[in-house]
């Protein structure tokens, strides 16, 4: 009977305990892995929501092909608040971001292109260029005004010549608004944090 030699005992303690620690990495992999998309998933369902920016409607403010992260927890807390800028539910397949212009109990009119809040003249200086005209469109007309009922909010895109929003299809009500923009995330040359506006009303 042969007896092993101390390099083929030496040999297979370190063929074990290379393949241990194989092991225990591919182990700790899979732990992470699966820790970060359970993360994952609790960041998506619960606090933030990611948004692809899809055609020119906030333009230049927010551009086609830009992506941005809401966040989710805010207006569980708070109401939106005009300036803001929001992500809502349009239909079963399509998400719109827009600004979030009258709040519940305002009266919002648009005249000589440009909007009034409570008979007040909307100051949209920080993000609308003067040469900007603010038309009506077929729920509110020029020289109309309307009172955004209680629960709803009127919306608009910053590129007022080529959005669709509150002027076309009306007020939108809080049970769709998903969240509120934090971040623009992608491109990365374009990442930023989201600027809301606050207009002294």
């Amino acid at each position: 009977m042969y007896e092993s030699s101390e390099s083929e005992v030496s040999g297979k303690v370190k063929a074990t305990e290379v393949f241990a620690s194989v092991g225990s990495f591919i182990s700790s992999f899979i732990e992470t892995v699966v820790v970060a998309l359970v993360l994952a998933v609790v960041l998506y369902l619960f606090i933030m929501t990611p948004h692809e920016v899809v055609g020119n409607s906030m333009h230049p403010t927010y551009k086609n092909g830009e992506y941005l992260m809401a966040n989710k927890i805010t207006y569980r807390f708070t109401e939106p608040q005009r300036g803001d800028v929001v992500i809502f539910k349009y239909s079963d397949t399509q998400d719109f971001i827009k600004r979030v212009i009258g709040i519940p109990g305002d009266e919002v009119m648009i005249k000589d292109g440009s909007i009034y809040i409570n008979g007040d003249k909307l100051n949209e200086g920080n993000y609308l260029a003067d040469s900007v005209i603010t038309n009506g469109g077929s729920y509110i007309h020029e020289g109309q005004s309307i009172t955004v009922p209680e629960g709803q909010y009127f919306v608009s895109g910053d590129n007022r010549p080529n959005s669709s929003d509150s002027r076309e299809f009306g007020p939108i009500s809080k049970e769709r608004i998903k969240g509120k923009a934090w971040i623009v995330y992608f491109p990365f040359s374009e990442f930023r944090l989201v600027t809301h506006e606050s207009y002294g009303l």
